[in-house]
């Protein structure tokens, strides 16, 4: 198991509370516990249940093959991109999204902090080498987006340097829907003390270990830091031509099957069953918009 140092308990507020959270102590607050589900607000009172969402998700990921092998035919591209808080849930999204794509033409980026050869470079160039060629899928997860909410809250980039990116995003984006690929931008938002619990599993499953690190520590004392960082990059970059999907993820199993469905519903892939992929939870998909207000 990964030895880490002791962390300092850290002084919050939530839900207007002032609390002291020691993510040390292996027992969860049950000021934690017991809000943690609806937090934020979710509209779902428990988990979705296990067997269903596991039937669930295989007919959508019957799905996903043969959107996969119209890909293939065709040469169109898919883009996707998964943002978030940290602990949201986008990995485990991505990896079902893929579970059973053929990975010569479905990958998933997950870039480590640039370089400095790549600090000197146009801020988006190290993410557009890895945009997909003819017949590919591929995921981000996180994306040039760091610069619209993580470096700002952290940071580690100037006001100057956020403001222009914000500019410039959506001419960006506009240019990727022009040359004809299909992009999605996922936002999963979770509440503040489903946050904590995951954080708190993180810190103390010696299979998720790997997943703390000194940026979770260092949030967990700037979720309305965090917030408004989110609300003014959606203002600026919510556009027609690549929209903001916020799925709403206390429940990872419900997002899950949110995201996929949305891709699904959205492209013209051979031997599509509408049936198969059921309706959208309007609970739990939102437009940037309805989050934003706009």
């Amino acid at each position: 198991m990964r030895n880490l140092p002791d962390t300092a308990p850290v002084r919050i507020t939530v839900a207007g509370t002032e609390r002291v959270f020691d993510i040390d102590d292996p027992v969860l607050p049950d000021w934690i516990k017991d809000a943690a589900m609806s937090s934020g607000g979710y509209p779902h009172g428990k988990k979705m249940d296990k067997d269903e969402y596991e039937k669930t998700l295989e007919r959508l990921q019957i799905e996903l093959v043969k959107l996969q092998l119209w890909l293939q035919a065709t040469g169109e591209r898919v883009m996707a991109i998964f943002e978030g808080r940290d602990a949201a849930g986008k990995g485990g999204t991505i990896f079902v999204l893929r579970q059973y794509m053929n990975p010569r033409s479905a990958r998933n980026v997950a870039l480590p902090k640039p370089t400095e050869r790549e600090r000197g470079q146009w801020y988006y160039q190290r993410y557009v080498e890895h945009f997909p060629t003819a017949g590919e899928f591929v995921t981000f997860d996180r994306s040039w987006y760091n610069r619209g909410v993580v470096e700002p809250v952290m940071g580690f980039c100037t006001a100057e340097q956020c403001d222009r990116f914000l500019e410039e995003t959506p001419t960006f984006e506009h240019m990727i829907v022009n040359d004809g690929i299909h992009f999605f931008k996922f936002w999963l938002n979770i509440g503040q003390e489903m946050q904590l619990e995951r954080f708190h599993d993180r810190r103390h499953d010696p299979l998720k270990i790997w997943k703390f690190s000194p940026i979770d520590v260092a949030g967990m004392s700037k979720w309305d830091e965090y917030t408004q960082a989110r609300d003014r990059m959606m203002k600026h970059t919510h556009t027609d031509h690549a929209p903001w999907i916020v799925l709403r993820a206390n429940d990872k199993r419900r997002s899950r099957l949110a995201a996929i469905r949305r891709i699904l519903k959205t492209l013209p892939y051979d031997g599509r069953d509408d049936a198969a992929i059921g309706e959208e939870d309007e609970k739990i998909i939102l437009s940037g918009a309805d989050v934003i207000g706009m």
